[in-house]
C-alpha cells in the first residue's frame, strides 16, 4: 500500500503534510493512513468538505485525528483546503442570503439538536450542557461545567428573584442551576422542540418558563440576559438585529453575558463540512463583528477568552461519546459514528491551534456605575 500513497499523492497537499509534521502511511498516531487513493483527486476538487466526507467514506483513517489536526492548521491546512471553488461557493451564498433568517433559524435545531436525547445524554455531563467548560480548577466534565455556570451566575450579579432571560436555553443547565442555586426567574428559549420538551421536564418544579421560541419574537423585560453557545447561529447579517432585541429586552442598569465560540478572522460562513453536516447556516464571529453589533447600544465591561479550555471539553465528550458507543450503536449507524467522531475530534484540534476561540463577554446599557469588578 506504500507504493499506492506514493503514486498518487498530490505535491500540494504533500508540502502542508510536510510542514505540520505529518506523514502519509507513517507510523506516529498523527499520521494519516490513506485507504482509497481518489483521496487526493476530492481533496482537490472539494477542500474541506471532501476531506470529512472521505473520512466518513473510510478511506482514510488517523489514530490520533485531534493531534493530526492541530498540526495541520498550525500549518495553515486550512487555507488551502478552504480556497477550492466549493469552499468560495460556499461564501458567496452566505453574503448573498440571510442564511438564518426567521425561517431558516430552525433547521439547526431540526437536523442538530433533535438528534436524539440518547447521544447527548451519554455524551454530556449530567445537567446536559452543550457548551464549553471552565476548566479552572477543575478535574472533570463536571466540575468544569459547574464551574462554568456558577462563572455566569457572579458574573451577572445574580440575586434571588432577578428575572433572566436565557437566549438558546439548551435542555436546561443554566436555568435550572441560575433557578435552584440562586433563586433566579428563568425564561429560556430554544428553536429545538426536544430540548424545549426537556428542559420544560426539568425545571418543572422551578421558577423557569421555556419556549420554543425565535430570539427575535421575545417581549418582555429582564434584569439580565444570558446567552451561552448560541450566537453562533445568528449570522453576521442578524447580528445587528440581534443586539438590538437584546438592549430592547433588558433593564437600563442590567448585564448581559454572551457566550460564543469566535473566529479570529471576519468570514460570512463556517467550514463547508461543518455547515453540511454538523451546525447548518452557522458562523462564528469575529471581534470585528460583534464590536461592530454592540456600538451604540451596549458598553463593553469585559471580555474573557478561555478558548483552549474548549479542547478540553470536546476530548471529554469525545470520550464520553466512544465509550457510549455500544448503547447508541442501535441508534446510529457506523457513518454516524465516523462523522460524530471526526466532528468532535477535529474541533477539539482546531481549539488546540488556537485557531477558534471562546469568548465571554459582559455588556452593560449605560456602563456600571464605578466599573465592572473582573471576575475569573
Amino acid at each position: 500500500m506504500t507504493r499506492i500513497y506514493e503514486n498518487h499523492k498530490d505535491r500540494g497537499l504533500q508540502a502542508v503534510l510536510d510542514a505540520a509534521g505529518v506523514h502519509l502511511g507513517g507510523s506516529r498516531p498523527w499520521d494519516l493512513r490513506v485507504h482509497d487513493s481518489r483521496l487526493f483527486g476530492r481533496l482537490r476538487r472539494q477542500g474541506s468538505l471532501g476531506l470529512g466526507e472521505a473520512y466518513m467514506d473510510e478511506w482514510w483513517d488517523c489514530e490520533q485525528l485531534d493531534e493530526c489536526v492541530a498540526r495541520l492548521l498550525r500549518a495553515g491546512a486550512d487555507r488551502r483546503l478552504t480556497g477550492s471553488l466549493l469552499g468560495r461557493w460556499y461564501e458567496w451564498r452566505a453574503q448573498l442570503l440571510n442564511l438564518q433568517s426567521r425561517c431558516r433559524a430552525w433547521i439547526v435545531g431540526e437536523r442538530h439538536y433533535d438528534l436524539g436525547y440518547e447521544l447527548f445524554a451519554r455524551m454530556l455531563d449530567r445537567r446536559m450542557t452543550y457548551t464549553c467548560g471552565y476548566w479552572q480548577d477543575a478535574g472533570s466534565l463536571e466540575e468544569a461545567q459547574e464551574r462554568k455556570l456558577e462563572l455566569v451566575c457572579r458574573k451577572l450579579g445574580l440575586k434571588a428573584g432577578d428575572r433572566v432571560l436565557d437566549i438558546g436555553c439548551g435542555w436546561g443547565s443554566f436555568a435550572e442551576y441560575a433557578a435552584s442555586r440562586y433563586g433566579a426567574q428563568v425564561v429560556g428559549v430554544t428553536i429545538s422542540r426536544d430540548q424545549a420538551r426537556y428542559a420544560a421536564e426539568r425545571c418543572r418544579e422551578l421558577p423557569v418558563e421555556i419556549r420554543l421560541q425565535d430570539y427575535r419574537d421575545v417581549d418582555g423585560c429582564f434584569d439580565h440576559l444570558v446567552s451561552l453557545g448560541m450566537f453562533e447561529h445568528v449570522g453576521v447579517k442578524n447580528y445587528r438585529i440581534y443586539m438590538a432585541t437584546a438592549h430592547r429586552l433588558l433593564r437600563d442598569d442590567g448585564l448581559f453575558l454572551l457566550h460564543t465560540i469566535g473566529s479570529n478572522t471576519s468570514v460570512h460562513t463556517t467550514d463547508p463540512w461543518i455547515g453540511q453536516y454538523i451546525f447548518p447556516n452557522g458562523m462564528l464571529p469575529s471581534i470585528a463583528q460583534i464590536g461592530l453589533a454592540i456600538e451604540t447600544r451596549f458598553v463593553m465591561e469585559d471580555w474573557h477568552n478561555f478558548g483552549a479550555d474548549y479542547d478540553k471539553t470536546l476530548m471529554a465528550w469525545y470520550s464520553n461519546f466512544e465509550c457510549r458507543w455500544p448503547e447508541l450503536a442501535g441508534y446510529y449507524d457506523q457513518r454516524f459514528f465516523r462523522m460524530w467522531r471526526y466532528y468532535l475530534l477535529t474541533c477539539a484540534g482546531s481549539f488546540r491551534a488556537r485557531k477558534n476561540q471562546l469568548w465571554q463577554i459582559v455588556l452593560s446599557k449605560h456602563g456600571c456605575a464605578g466599573g465592572y469588578g473582573r471576575l475569573r
